[in-house]
């Protein structure tokens, strides 16, 4: 006999659906297999949101961390410094990495206590290799995984907040 049109659809729609699942079952198990078969030292088949670097190797691939992005600083004169902190680091160090970017709200206020209490005289003339060398101190002495070699300053501006 004949079915109504109502009747066919949902039976359609179950098969595609059935359908689409058994795909994907096939497909998860063909993965499941081929990883389980794949040797430990094989490179990744896909590798996502990789280097920019090709053919790339781990002992070499030096970053740079600027996570801690544009800092604001409020002075004790009234202005306001404008700076950005980056430091290379090793990629291929997890450890130390994972550390760095669990850090990042400590480097904001270590910075940001280093420079807001010098004193006014000195934020005039502010000697950018003494404050490095004293925030990559402190840097390193909060950290415990591995070590900052250099630091660099980008976008040091201090706006003056006097008028």
């Amino acid at each position: 006999m004949f079915k109504s049109p109502s009747e066919k659809a949902p039976r359609f729609l179950y098969l595609a659906l059935l359908s689409i699942a058994g795909i994907l079952i096939i497909i998860i198990l063909i993965g499941t297999v081929a990883g389980v078969a794949r040797s430990n030292e094989a490179s990744p088949v896909l590798r996502l949101g990789g280097t920019t670097r090709a053919h790339s190797t781990a002992d070499d691939d030096i970053r740079v961390f600027t996570g801690l992005g544009r800092l604001r600083i409020p002075l004790v004169n009234s202005s306001t410094l404008l700076l950005s902190i980056a430091f290379p680091y090793s990629a291929s160090d997890i450890t130390f990495t994972e550390e760095l970017a669990a850090k990042i709200n400590e480097f904001r206020s270590i910075a940001v206590s280093y420079f807001s209490t010098l004193p006014q005289e000195y934020i005039i003339q502010i000697d950018e290799d003494a404050a490095k060398q004293e925030i990559l101190r402190r840097y390193n002495n909060s950290l415990r995984l591995g070590r900052i070699e250099a630091l660099y300053f980008s976008d040091m501006l201090v706006i003056d907040g006097s008028f």
